[in-house]
């Protein structure tokens, strides 16, 4: 199973980023997928999550109202919009994959990580 990460970079304060997740090695449809973001010395950070059923979702509250997931079944691929981007979005961001058969809120799979850093 592979997660690659895409999209990261460097952006002004207010600016706009999408990231992308592309699997492979599993049958996505199966999975609910989430993004996180973590940086060493500090606590991950769930930042939203979509279902693999019926693709509702949720976020964390730092950034509901600017960031929104999404994910393309055909393409095998999940999507983080995230707009209004302010500097403490910096962060290395990963996403992650959980079967629906898991027990549990362990993800079983996870990226390598794409950096995101919003300037002032």
């Amino acid at each position: 199973v592979q997660l690659v990460e895409s999209g990261g970079g460097l952006v002004q304060a207010g600016g706009s980023l999408r990231l992308s997740c592309a699997a492979s090695g599993l049958t996505f449809s199966n999975y609910n997928m989430g993004w996180f973001r973590h940086t060493p010395g500090k606590e991950r950070e769930f930042v939203a999550r979509i279902s693999w059923s019926d693709s509702s979702t949720s976020y964390a509250d730092s950034v509901k109202g600017r960031f929104t997931i999404s994910r393309d079944n055909a393409k095998v691929t999940v999507y983080l919009q995230m707009n209004s981007l302010k500097p403490e979005d910096t962060d290395v961001y990963y996403c992650a994959a959980r079967s629906r058969y898991t027990v549990g809120v362990r993800y079983d799979y996870w990226g390598q990580g794409t950096q995101v850093t919003v300037s002032s």
